[in-house]
């Protein structure tokens, strides 16, 4: 390794302290909304943001899929802003849904049989996917504003598909929870 990568890697601490503690607390905060907190009990209240929340996540698919369309074409501003774009409505997404499960906390599927056994399949599978999505987002963003493109290229690879199925299945989600109820 090249004192010039282990400098650079060094100088990353920071970074990845920061990142660890915003995703921690960011989890740690869903936790509690989901596991512990009971809600309000006020059924009109926030009813809308489920819908508003599912918008967020089809934008953030469909700015994702744009995006990389876009630095396959070599239009790297243009990738640059649809990424920006699509971390803002996945950030929007985030900030409705706690605000939503923090009035009403979790909501329960009402459905029986196979179709319950369906949904929480899919409903883990967002779940567990969507952990990582915070750090890798945020990991990304700044190898590439550290122009470290090679590590950029890297974790993308990755996060993209992972970004996309939570995306689209946080729609699946809704649209599910939607006719259920």
């Amino acid at each position: 390794m090249s004192s010039t990568a282990t400098s650079a890697q060094s100088g990353d601490r920071p970074f990845w302290i920061v990142n660890g503690v915003v995703s921690v607390v960011a989890l740690a905060v869903l936790a509690y909304l989901l596991l512990l907190r009971q809600g309000s009990g006020d059924p009109g209240a926030l009813s809308f943001m489920p819908a508003v929340n599912a918008g967020f996540n089809a934008t953030a698919a469909v700015l994702l899929v744009l995006a990389v369309v876009a630095i396959k074409k070599k239009r790297v501003a243009r990738h640059q802003a649809l990424m920006l774009s699509a971390f803002a409505s996945s950030a929007f997404f985030l900030v409705g849904y706690l605000a939503y499960h923090y009035v009403h906390g979790d909501t329960k599927y009402p459905g029986t049989g196979g179709a319950r056994v369906a949904y929480l399949v899919l409903l883990a599978s967002h779940v567990i996917l969507s952990i990582p999505v915070v750090p890798m987002c945020l990991a990304a963003f700044y190898f590439a504003f550290r122009r470290r493109f090679d590590t950029h290229k890297k974790i993308t690879k990755i996060l993209f598909p992972i970004w996309l199925y939570v995306s689209v299945t946080g729609v699946l989600v809704f649209a599910i929870l939607r006719s259920a109820y």
